[in-house]
């Protein structure tokens, strides 16, 4: 109301009739923390700097190499190393393989082993829009030799302290929902177990993310004791703030590294004569893949022609590229199903579970899991921590099987969509109710409040987030003295206000009872 005139006259004072609205916050914004190609972009590091990106161009103009401006070909971004070492009998544990009646192993040299560019590429593939991209460092130095057959891979390369500042960038971040850091099962397990408890510690801070685990041992899982691999994790989380975290496995075959992309740069050290035992044996010798191998030293062809002209001339080449390309396309399932959430986010909504998904570029698995052997995994009475199984249909092919946070028994924070959901409430009130942080405490700001939480409720029941045949069975908003709040909360400069949601839950258990009757006519 217009007040202390003194001129005579007409004044307008126009009066808002409707309270602010509420708007949705972004509930699918991912963190990548990991190690790219390169951090740098018009002279200026981005090391440690969370960048946001809305596509893999706008990854490569800050992480990936330059294109060679003298080609205008750009390198490729990640080129691991593997070794076709022979052995004389077959290995206890992990895959061989039999060229020309020899056995060989294919392991990788651990330290060329990184997840982060493929992990975002599968993100944009899977509906992935808006993220951030944490570089923690560039690829280091290989060690020159395989891992052991069988056993983790541990990259000397990635470090814990690394990760954790990383992460720890993210404090400044609050719009992002979700941390991915895929190459934390490249640390060693005890090092791995202080990320993750580090990760829960920091959700629980921010109330704004959830982290998205993978599990040391998905890569490779042993058939019969892969179950180990599953108590480890369950063992390393610790018991802290497990409603921020969800867990997927096994890890997935992936398409996302194509043939192009493979030659014998990443063999052997990138020796291409060490691999004539098995392109040319002096059993059964091929003197056209021989002549090009020794050629290519001062050969004015490019790799990839090379490449090619040994992938035609030798059938035990090209099924040594296509076992190192399967490798390369073996990838933990955390960048995957933070594109999944996205693209259930933007379709359907949050609060729909993002399960019975067919994720892109997925086709098959490195561990077919049943139902019985799911039983456990979905729910474990001892420590209660779900791990979400990622399953192989016959017809179907790949689908995401589970919904579940850690917090596998918890009644209020067992499924992942409600603990998103709650989250993307919470934030949305918390950012309109600013505008009220120095207003008086009194009746009108109360119903002001109150009207505005109501709208926005009313709106998000109507979408199907919240549960209920009218909006008063959905949700309830309170506020006031003598409901919410005391004389001494308003002397004190306290308002309170109280939201009672009835989440949707997901139908995870469907029970059809079937019962025959005595015909009636």
């Amino acid at each position: 109301m217009i007040t202390n005139l003194k001129t005579p006259g007409v004044y307008i004072d126009e009066v808002n009739a409707f309270p602010n609205s509420v708007v949705q916050v972004e509930t699918a914004v991912p963190a990548f923390i990991g190690y790219t190609p390169q951090a740098s972009y018009e002279g200026h590091s981005y090391l440690f700097k969370p960048v946001q990106i809305t596509s893999m161009a706008d990854f490569n103009a800050y992480f990936a190499y330059p294109t060679d401006p003298s080609t205008n070909v750009a390198p490729k971004q990640y080129s691991p190393v593997y070794y076709a070492t022979q052995q004389k009998k077959k290995p206890e544990a992990g895959k061989s393989y039999v060229f020309n009646g020899e056995i060989y192993t294919i392991e990788p040299d651990p330290n060329t082993i990184y997840y982060l560019y493929n992990s975002v590429k599968l993100f944009f593939q899977n509906g992935g829009s808006t993220a951030y991209i944490v570089s923690v460092g560039t690829y280091g130095p290989g060690t020159g030799k395989p891992i052991t057959p069988g056993s983790q891979i541990v990259n000397s390369n990635v470090q814990l302290a690394d990760l954790t500042q990383g992460l720890q960038t993210l404090l400044k971040v609050p719009e992002v929902t979700m941390y991915v850091v895929p190459e934390a099962t490249l640390l060693s397990t005890a090092e791995n177990s202080t990320l993750m408890e580090s990760m829960l510690m920091q959700n629980n801070t921010m109330q704004t993310a959830v982290s998205i685990f993978d599990i040391k041992g998905g890569r490779e899982p042993d058939p019969i004791q892969w179950t180990d691999d599953i108590q480890t994790f369950r063992d390393n989380t610790g018991n802290n703030f497990l409603k921020y975290g969800v867990s997927y496995y096994p890890y997935l075959i992936t398409t996302v590294v194509s043939s192009q992309e493979v030659d014998y740069t990443n063999l052997n050290g990138g020796d291409p004569t060490t691999l004539l035992p098995i392109v040319s044996p002096s059993s059964s010798p091929n003197t056209q893949a021989e002549t090009i191998i020794n050629s290519i030293s001062g050969s004015t062809l490019t790799v990839e022609q090379n490449n090619q002209a040994l992938i035609v001339a030798s059938k035990s080449y090209s099924h040594l590229i296509g076992i190192v390309q399967k490798e390369m396309n073996t990838m933990p399932p955390s960048g995957v199903m933070a594109g999944v959430y996205t693209l259930v986010d933007s379709t359907r909504g949050v609060w729909v579970a993002p399960a019975n998904v067919t994720p892109i570029g997925v086709t098959d698995l490195t561990l077919r899991i049943d139902s019985q052997e799911q039983e456990n995994l979905n729910v474990d009475a001892v420590s209660g921590k779900s791990v979400n199984a990622i399953r192989y249909f016959n017809g179907q092919g790949v689908l995401v099987w589970g919904a579940r946070t850690l917090d596998g028994n918890s009644q209020d924070w067992r499924y992942i969509n409600v603990r998103r959901t709650v989250t993307m409430i919470e934030q949305s009130a918390k950012l309109a109710l600013r505008a009220y942080v120095f207003a008086p405490n009194t009746a009108s700001t109360w119903a002001t409040v109150k009207s505005m939480l109501d709208n926005f409720l009313t709106n998000v029941w109507k979408e199907g987030a919240l549960q209920g045949s009218k909006a008063a069975d959905a949700f309830s908003v309170q506020v006031g003295l003598g409901s919410t709040m005391t004389a001494q909360d308003i002397l004190d400069g306290y308002l309170r206000v109280t939201m009672l949601l009835a989440v949707s839950h997901p139908a995870e258990f469907i029970v059809l009872t079937v019962e025959q009757q005595l015909a009636k006519s």
